[in-house]
């Protein structure tokens, strides 16, 4: 979600990529769009890098819930006057989104990227606009800079505001550009990202090392004013300082020039790295005459398989008698492995899968290493020993804090694990199944599978006519009213969008009155969008960049996932994981929107330490099991029936399944990543995937194919925002646990002390952002500091004894 090394005044998220989805069977959500691939988070600006994001949050690689094209330019809903958002905004409600400032040559006028808008044009850009749209705002913010190091003084106006409105633009701007890359993939908008990409970062750099700047910040935090300031505001100082030093301000000529060209280095690597994974994933399509050869597979996996052989070319192929065409995008590649009764068929997708981009014009094997050669050298010019002590410079944890809470989780699951494997090989025994005492890697979802709807009676096709995506979304914004005091009604046509799939509302307060806004853009289109689901920013929440100068800019986010689309008059009907996708990302973007921070540097998600970002994501998920939210949102699209209350009893047993087994997936790429940033030595006697068998030895019960190059397609840490942080994920999944359990000492059925409890949480974790450190806001809203008991007990795993 949400969702990348840019630290604090960039928008946390990141780009996502599925890996995970392979073996994964059950429950967990998704998420972290925030990412949200996120990009290098510089000093001031964050790097939309092919993007999210970081940053979007990107879903993390444990969820197997993983299971856009531009309008052609057109009168825009751009020029509407916001008093017509949401019935009762009223005329004085200010514009989102920053207004470009004029320029002199007609063409740059009429450049969507460079124009006076209160919402994104996302339906007039094009790749034809970005080169010059980018180099003209860049020569714009290059003076805006110059000028602000001639005048600069030590004071909030004089200093952090100007600051604020360059990074800002610079971030709405490359926002706009990089998310369209995830959701409307071509290569002529790739190439035009490529011709601007080295500037954007020069002019990074430049800001992120500019002196005056850094020593204004130091003469604030010496000053009398200092202690006149808020306690947001001391943060925003604290972190630019601490981003300066990070960025190589203080690194002398020489050492800079390399730091540097470092720097630009992987960001052309990442990039790179992205789009191989992407091309390799669009490069694979399996066309299936037979009907035989998919046996098993459910009616919504056959159907979205004829849709795709249809959109290759078969134009008469139909669900009842094919051809079906099945790639590698999630929900066709886990229905393949979690239905297809053909062992072959599952070896064959697996295999493809989990060599992704590690083979010919696209290997990654290559750029992963010249990326952990160049961290390490930045680290040490840095005066690092290695590049995760870089990473946790800016995150609530240490390496050693993280490595100690990794051990905890992995001792606590090894033992369930090795009973889940067991289960499954007498369960698939029980079968008949040749293969039961030789289970490979391509046979766990499928046989998983097949124990859950034995042991639980529930098959999760089955459940998908009473999961549609209209009753999920109404489902979830009654509970946000019920926790958070807050309405959402659709703006669809107010704001301008990518895709006609693409949903727009309006967020507001107890009386009536818009606080944000924000878009949906739910269905799968591999031939275009990035895998996997993600929130991100489109605007963040500002006093500065407010248009009449006296209220505040309203925050706007985005969320996108990638389920399976309506297929003929049917709706999106959802599977129970990708319920919980939207409820995760939805997490995201509550914090977003809902944030009550005025300055913008840290408002929302801004400035919020990476391992504490998943928190309000996966605290939403944990209301997928809260028996009137779920009953609420169940209803068959066809008759309006209420899932059954035995089915939803058995979801709850469900929920423990195979937990030991997806805790250890989630700790073996949490575990390969911060060994990859502290002890692997590029070009030595090791390789990366020496290093991920090594691991694995101690995190996965099935150790990986020898073959297995599954690193090729971690886009988390190669491409986003995770290098060293992917520990983040199970480092927040402790914080959100903890924190659900505040509602279950309430009480879950006690409505007063729910509703209670949700305002705490709004007033706290959702209201503060950035402008104050997590573990303050953390204890603020739950008396103490945070336990892994909570997580332990929901996953099942702790002690009998205890």
């Amino acid at each position: 979600m949400r969702r990348i090394p840019k630290r604090s005044l960039a928008a946390l998220f990141i780009i996502v990529n599925m890996l995970a989805v392979v073996a994964c069977t059950t429950r967990i959500a998704l998420s972290r769009s925030v990412h949200r691939h996120r990009p290098h988070l510089h000093r001031y600006a964050r790097r939309h890098h092919s993007l999210s994001s970081k940053l979007s949050f990107p879903c993390p690689l444990w969820s197997s819930s993983f299971s856009l094209c531009l309008r052609h330019p057109r009168s825009s809903p751009t020029s509407r006057s916001l008093s017509a958002t949401c019935s009762s905004a009223s005329a004085s409600t200010p514009p989102i989104a920053p207004r470009a400032p004029p320029m002199a040559d007609a063409g740059i006028e009429s450049n969507p990227l460079l124009r006076d808008f209160d919402f994104p044009p996302f339906d007039a850009v094009e790749a034809r606009h970005v080169r010059p749209g980018v180099l003209a705002l860049l020569k714009k913010l290059e003076s805006d800079l110059e000028e602000l190091e001639r005048t600069v003084e030590p004071s909030w106006p004089k200093l952090v505001e100007p600051l604020e409105k360059i990074v800002d633009r610079l971030t709405v701007v490359w926002g706009m550009i990089n998310h369209l890359k995830a959701v409307k993939d071509t290569a002529e908008l790739r190439a035009a990202i490529e011709e601007v990409q080295a500037e954007k970062v020069k002019f990074q750099l430049r800001l992120g090392q500019s002196k005056p700047i850094y020593n204004a910040f130091r003469a604030l935090q010496e000053s009398p004013d200092w202690n006149l300031l808020s306690d947001a505001q001391k943060r925003i100082v604290e972190n630019q300082i601490k981003e300066a030093v990070l960025s190589g301000v203080a690194l002398e000529d020489g050492k800079r020039e390399e730091f540097n060209k470092i720097e630009q280095e992987l960001e052309k690597l990442s990039k790179k790295f992205d789009e191989n994974v992407l091309d390799a994933t669009k490069k694979f399509e399996k066309k299936i005459t037979d009907k035989k050869d998919i046996e098993g597979l459910p009616a919504t996996a056959l159907g979205l398989a004829a849709q795709t052989a249809v959109s290759k070319g078969h134009e008469n192929a139909t669900p009842e008698d094919g051809p079906w065409v099945i790639t590698l995008d999630a929900p066709s590649f886990m229905s393949v492995m979690q239905h297809a009764r053909n062992r072959a068929l599952r070896e064959e997708i697996y295999r493809a899968y989990v060599t992704r981009a590690s083979s010919g014009d696209i290997d990654n094997t290559l750029i992963i290493d010249q990326i952990l050669k160049l961290r390490l050298e930045k680290a040490k010019l840095l005066g690092y020993n290695n590049y995760a002590e870089v990473s946790m410079a800016m995150k609530m944890a240490t390496v050693d804090k993280a490595e100690e809470l990794l051990e905890k989780l992995r001792s606590a699951s090894w033992d369930a694990a090795v009973q889940d494997m067991e289960d499954l090989k007498h369960f698939a025994k029980s079968q008949g199944a040749k293969e039961s005492d030789d289970l490979s890697h391509w046979d766990i979802s499928f046989w998983s599978e097949r124990l859950r709807e034995s042991k639980y009676d529930i098959n999760e096709e089955e459940l998908r006519p009473y999961f549609s995506l209209p009753k999920v979304t109404e489902g979830l914004f009654n509970l946000a009213r019920t926790l958070f005091g807050i309405e959402i009604e659709a703006a669809d046509g107010l704001a301008p969008v990518w895709n006609s799939d693409v949903r727009f509302y309006c967020v507001k307060d107890s009386s009536g009155n818009p606080i944000a806004y924000f878009y949906f853009d739910p269905y799968s289109r591999p031939s275009e969008k990035r895998g996997g689901a993600w929130m991100d920013e489109v605007v963040a929440r500002s006093r500065v960049l407010s248009p009449d100068g006296a209220s505040t800019r309203l925050p706007i986010a985005h969320m996108v996932c990638n389920q399976m689309p309506p297929v003929g008059t049917k709706p999106s009907l959802m599977t129970f994981r990708e319920v919980e996708t939207v409820f995760h990302e939805f997490g995201h973007a509550l914090q977003h929107m809902l944030t009550k921070q005025d300055e913008g540097l840290v408002a929302g998600i801004r400035g919020i330490e990476w391992d504490a970002v998943e928190l309000p994501s996966q605290f939403m998920e944990n209301w997928c099991y809260h028996r009137d939210t779920l009953m609420g949102i169940a209803k068959h699209y066809e008759t309006g029936e209420s899932l059954p209350e035995d089915v939803y009893k058995k979801l709850l047993a469900a929920r423990t399944f195979r937990a030991g087994s997806l805790s250890l997936r989630q700790i073996r790429f949490a575990s390969i990543d911060l060994q990859l940033h502290t002890k692997y030595v590029p070009g030595g006697p090791e390789s990366v995937y020496d290093v991920d068998q090594r691991v694995s030895e101690r995190t996965q019960v099935l150790p990986p194919l020898a073959e297995d190059r599954f690193l090729c397609g971690f886009s988390h840490i190669f491409a986003g925002g995770y290098a060293a942080g992917y520990y983040s994920y199970k480092w927040a999944e402790v914080l959100s646990a903890d924190a659900f359990s505040a509602f279950e000492d309430a009480g879950l059925n006690d409505s007063k002390a729910v509703k209670e409890t949700g305002q705490r949480f709004r007033e706290t974790i959702l209201a503060l952002g950035g402008g104050k450190a997590p573990l303050q806001v953390f204890i603020e809203f739950r008396g103490r500091e945070p336990s892994p008991e909570a997580l332990l007990r929901h996953n099942g795993l702790l002690p009998v004894a205890a």
